[in-house]
């Protein structure tokens, strides 16, 4: 029996874990992060142009007078000191206005572009997850290839031996165990690499993805309509969105280049303290003056040169931009939403089809041993046979992890995807129980060769 099963440490870590340690360590994720904490912040400050603004001054200041009658000269210093507080509330302001309806709406895109950078980071752990499980699939699969060559190169030596088959089923044979070996190598050093790709997003060395659990039974998709997925797209996508809220704030943009040529009003109130220890210019006695005031601020803008002008039609090209864009980023979720649905319906579909090539592939080899055995085939039939199994069953696993990260991708290209979704596949890890791993590098048992004929007797 040639079974060649990968060993896995008995502890696992599930995608819903990995998922989880990526989140609080990933740098692209932190730096989204960040950066909507950024946004937030300079949005909240464009609502500073509403409220009022209090300043508190002080001053200390030396004049020297110097006074010139006809025959004299009269020179004289003195000081003034003066401290007061003063406030400004903006009653009506319409380009303040508007830079505060920016703010709401730069929040609104904080928010959107976190739940983008949430979504790639949920695919970007799955994609590492299902690439490291392929990779052991991959080893574990070339490993019982090994086994089973081995064993084939084995038998044609001993055919050779007793004078039942040429030296070419042995060459044949020890050619293909070569390659094999090569294989390995291979399958081996891009497993360590998958492996750092996942340690480095998650930030936990030697982490171990859980494998799926036989049978494997992949998800249905639900809605099975490409429409309805390209109309939940049309609505919330994240990109479209982010592309509506660019729209409003350039149409803001242009209300705040109109206020160019509106008037401003605002109400002031003070209160300011003068102390002149020394007198004034006026009178030689020392003073404090007591100040306070209210009162109104009105301006009108009249001619800026067309400066105005020439901002307002600024921004209404540039509105018609944000415009363009917007329709350009619905054309683009509608294609990459229509792509993603027919790639997961295509995957789903070869799955199927290479289910259905494992079991023929697994009767194929079958029959090429039997007929070996009887001399009807040669050596190079049954290893062909053995390398078309182990290549279909690689396949297979492939296929299954792309349907997988494929459904992930889906959601993503409609942006409904959320973090829940990644407990659907967490629910099909073999965390009792046999692995997919187990299953897939596991080969049929074959036939027991049969005995050797007897020598013939030397004469």
């Amino acid at each position: 029996m040639f079974a060649a099963v990968l060993a896995l440490p008995a502890h696992g870590q599930s995608l819903v874990e990995l998922y989880e340690l990526a989140r609080g360590y990933d740098a692209v994720y932190q730096a989204a992060r960040a950066q909507h904490d950024a946004t937030l912040a300079r949005a909240a400050q464009a609502k500073a142009g509403l409220l009022p603004t209090v300043g508190l001054s002080a001053g200390v200041a030396h004049t020297r007078q110097e006074v010139t009658p006809e025959n004299a000269l009269t020179s004289r210093g003195f000081n003034t000191r003066n401290i007061g507080i003063n406030a400004t509330q903006p009653i009506y302001r319409p380009a303040n206005w508007a830079i505060h309806e920016q703010g709401k709406r730069q929040s609104d895109i904080a928010h959107v572009q976190l739940s983008q950078a949430e979504q790639d980071l949920v695919v970007r752990v799955a994609q590492a997850y299902f690439d490291v499980l392929a990779s052991q699939d991959s080893v574990a699969l070339v490993r019982a290839q090994k086994v089973a060559v081995g064993e084939q190169l084995a038998f044609a030596r001993r055919n050779f031996q007793v004078g039942t088959a040429t030296i070419t089923d042995s060459r044949e044979a020890q050619a293909r165990y070569d390659l094999v070996i090569a294989q390995e190598i291979a399958a081996e050093n891009d497993l360590q690499v998958k492996k750092i790709v996942l340690d480095q997003l998650v930030g936990r060395p030697g982490s171990v993805p859980t494998p799926l659990a036989v049978p494997v039974t992949l998800p249905t998709l639900v809605p099975n309509n490409i429409e309805e997925w390209v109309a939940q797209a049309d609505v919330g996508h994240p990109s479209i969105l982010q592309a509506q809220l660019g729209l409003d704030v350039a149409g803001l943009e242009v209300r705040k280049a109109e206020a160019g040529h509106l008037p401003t009003l605002d109400a002031t109130l003070g209160y300011n303290v003068t102390r002149n220890p020394q007198g004034t210019t006026t009178t030689p006695e020392r003073s404090r003056i007591k100040a306070a005031s209210v009162g109104v601020v009105f301006n009108l803008p009249l001619f800026a040169g067309y400066a105005t002008e020439n901002r307002i039609k600024e921004t209404l090209a540039l509105e018609e931009q944000s415009r363009a864009v917007l329709e350009s980023t619905r054309r683009s979720v509608s294609q990459a939403t229509r792509a993603a649905f027919l790639g997961l319906v295509s995957g789903t579909g070869q799955v199927k089809a290479l289910e259905a090539a494992e079991a023929s592939s697994q009767v194929a080899l079958d029959a090429n041993r039997m007929s070996y055995q009887v001399g009807v085939r040669i050596n190079i039939d049954v290893l062909n046979a053995q390398t078309q199994l182990f290549q279909t069953k690689r396949d297979l696993a492939v296929a299954r992890y792309t349907v997988l990260l494929g459904d992930l991708r889906l959601r993503q290209a409609n942006g409904t995807l959320r973090p829940e979704d990644l407990r659907a596949i967490n629910a099909m890890l073999a965390t009792n129980g046999r692995s997919a791993v187990d299953s897939t590098a596991r080969i049929a048992v074959p036939m027991p060769l049969p005995p050797l004929p007897p020598l013939a007797p030397t004469r």
